[in-house]
């Protein structure tokens, strides 16, 4: 495998637990920090979906400096579609992983953008203190692995971070432009694959054209959106095959 994975990660950086790195052997796997995030938490510039994407463009650039693929979870996967569009020749291909496609996908965005932000502060506050309760609610086995997981997902970024790209989260995907921007990058034969969960990807507003141009699509038995942290192995078994297909020897 001779083209970087570079992984975009969603509202939350479900990856950061995980480390795809580890799972993935042989494989030039990337996760960088968006800003507000991680490493780059303190930074209060640039947290909207414009320029992280433009970020991101520059990151491929100057730091990876060859076509990669770009593998987008949630709101990561409308990024991974704004990226293509700014830079196709530094996309080699997309895996959307229950990537933001229409509003109806952006249920938990609109929630958080809506709140004041003393209640969403409180209600973060919250979730911190009780990450097993908020793994219950989301469906997920509060497990000690869970939990320690989700503790690292919590402390990865503050509350305001997640408000601010909820609220852009809107703000793109709720136009038209950004499907045409979607069917834009697939005409110029960007490859795609789809990866969704067996539990959640019933309700994923995926337009069928775009179904369609999928190489393929690929269901992970008995997970929910969050199936990287549910099982990061079968996850990770799933990017294998996908990166493997596009790679054929």
């Amino acid at each position: 495998m001779n083209d970087p994975l570079v992984v975009v990660h969603g509202l939350f950086n479900a990856f950061a637990p995980i480390e795809p790195q580890r799972l993935l052997p042989g494989v030039d796997v990337r996760v960088p920090d968006l800003a507000g995030y991680g490493r780059l938490r303190s930074q209060e510039e640039g947290i909207d979906l414009p320029s992280q994407a433009r970020a991101l463009a520059a990151y491929l650039r100057d730091e990876v400096r060859q076509p990669a693929w770009l593998l987008g979870h949630s709101v990561g996967g409308a990024l991974a579609w704004l990226v293509a569009d700014l830079a196709p020749d530094l996309v080699r291909g997309i895996v959307d992983v229950e990537g933001n496609f229409t509003l109806k996908d952006a249920f938990w965005c609109g929630r958080i953008a809506a709140l004041p932000d003393a209640e969403w502060a409180a209600e973060y506050g919250a979730m911190e203190d009780a990450p097993a309760a908020w793994l219950e609610r989301m469906g997920i086995e509060a497990s000690d692995e869970h939990i320690a997981f989700a503790r690292e997902m919590l402390a990865n970024q503050p509350y305001t971070t997640l408000q601010r790209l909820a609220q852009s989260v809107l703000d793109v995907t709720g136009v038209a432009d950004y499907l045409e921007l979607v069917r834009r990058v697939l005409l110029r034969g960007t490859p795609l694959w789809l990866v969704g969960g067996e539990q959640s990807a019933a309700g994923w507003d995926i337009p069928e054209w775009v179904m369609t141009a999928a190489r393929s699509i690929h269901i992970q038995p008995k997970t929910g959106h969050m199936m990287m942290l549910e099982d990061p192995v079968g996850f990770c078994a799933i990017v294998a095959r996908i990166l493997a297909e596009g790679n054929p020897a």
